[in-house]
């Protein structure tokens, strides 16, 4: 059966139309980024493909083309064996690689001869991404955010959690991008994705949201971590109304302490991360935390960076970036607990149109 073509444009939308989304590139690029809910199907593994690259360099094209194709050909041949044997004929695979060529083109011929009505997206992942890119700033605009603002600690992320627990659309930027939006928000054993990869599971995310209803998302700075936020969805979230999230200062250090609790049982680690803000706070203020840290006084140290290091800079920024903030409507918590957390998410619900 012949394989047919589907520009990278047309897939966006039509992704649930197949049966299996392929991904014919290596492990290290799947890895790094793929399409949503691709399986990695590698025509030549990782080690493989540099093997050919450099016969392709060194020799020349022929002799790698020739032993390109014949570890090509063992290679969808296994995967035939583990992942085709048992589909039907009505099986729908849409299959891409780097730029929609060999890797890609050889599997699709194998599968569209075996009998299968096989697609290929054009120009492959590459110019998936570039679609993709342009779809994530046509659709971010659209949606109707609610910007949930609070100094740090206060519970913005657990308030987030309660929501969507309530059945509310919400945008977790943080736990998409595998950070807390700090200096001292690095999850230990927890790498962050690459920007690409953010990029597809942001736009994943949002075109899945029903643009009648509202989206809650985290007040943050155009920088998770190491990732950048896509510029048309921080340009909206600023442009939306917010909420203005207040707990207690003694609350806030308990949920702090709670929340980065790998910071209380590693001492010092808590203490080598906050030789990370020397240059804004000072060398003599940065060693006396870690000293008290060193002799057991945490809180102390956690009640001050908030008081002193990080309300000041989120108030300011608030104020500068977030253009309703000064209409935002109020939601105190009672305390830090999931009860309250659970009480202000049905509030929040019961008074969003």
């Amino acid at each position: 059966m012949p394989v047919q073509t589907l520009p990278a444009t047309e897939a966006l939308p039509r992704l649930a139309d197949f049966d299996t989304i392929i991904d014919a590139r290596t492990e290290d690029e799947h890895a790094l980024d793929h399409v949503p809910g691709a399986v990695n199907w590698p025509t030549l593994d990782n080690v493989q493909r540099i093997e050919i690259g450099t016969l392709y360099k060194q020799v020349n094209p022929f002799e790698a083309k020739k032993r390109g194709a014949a570890l090509s050909a063992r290679n969808i041949a296994a995967h035939i064996e583990r992942e085709v044997i048992d589909k039907p004929r009505g099986w729908r695979p849409l299959v891409y690689c780097w730029r929609g060529g060999n890797r890609s083109g050889a599997l699709a011929t194998i599968l569209g001869a075996i009998g299968f009505q096989v697609t290929l997206i054009e120009g492959g992942y590459k110019a998936w991404r570039a679609a993709l890119v342009d779809d994530l700033e046509r659709i971010a605009p659209t949606l109707r955010y609610r910007v949930i603002c609070g100094p740090t600690g206060s519970g913005k992320t657990r308030l987030l959690h309660a929501l969507a627990a309530e059945g509310a659309q919400v945008l977790d930027l943080e736990g998409l991008a595998c950070h807390r939006s700090s200096v001292l928000g690095h999850l230990p054993g927890q790498p962050q994705p690459s920007q690409k990869r953010f990029d597809s599971l942001v736009w994943s995310t949002l075109k899945g949201f029903d643009p009648d209803r509202p989206v809650f998302v985290e007040s943050e700075s155009k920088k998770v971590g190491n990732l950048r936020v896509p510029d048309a969805l921080m340009d909206a979230m600023r442009a939306s109304p917010c909420i203005d999230l207040q707990l207690s200062d003694v609350e806030r250090v308990a949920l702090l302490l709670e929340d980065y609790d790998f910071f209380v049982r590693d001492p010092e680690h808590f203490c080598q991360r906050l030789q990370a803000l020397t240059e804004l706070r000072g060398r003599e203020t940065v060693l006396g935390w870690i000293d008290r840290v060193q002799a057991g006084r945490t809180p102390e140290v956690v009640l001050e960076l908030l008081l002193h290091h990080y309300d000041p800079m989120y108030a300011a920024s608030i104020r500068r970036n977030f253009v309703q903030f000064a209409q935002a409507r109020v939601q105190a918590l009672t305390d830090r607990s999931d009860a309250s957390m659970t009480a202000a998410a049905g509030q929040l619900l019961a008074g969003t149109d």
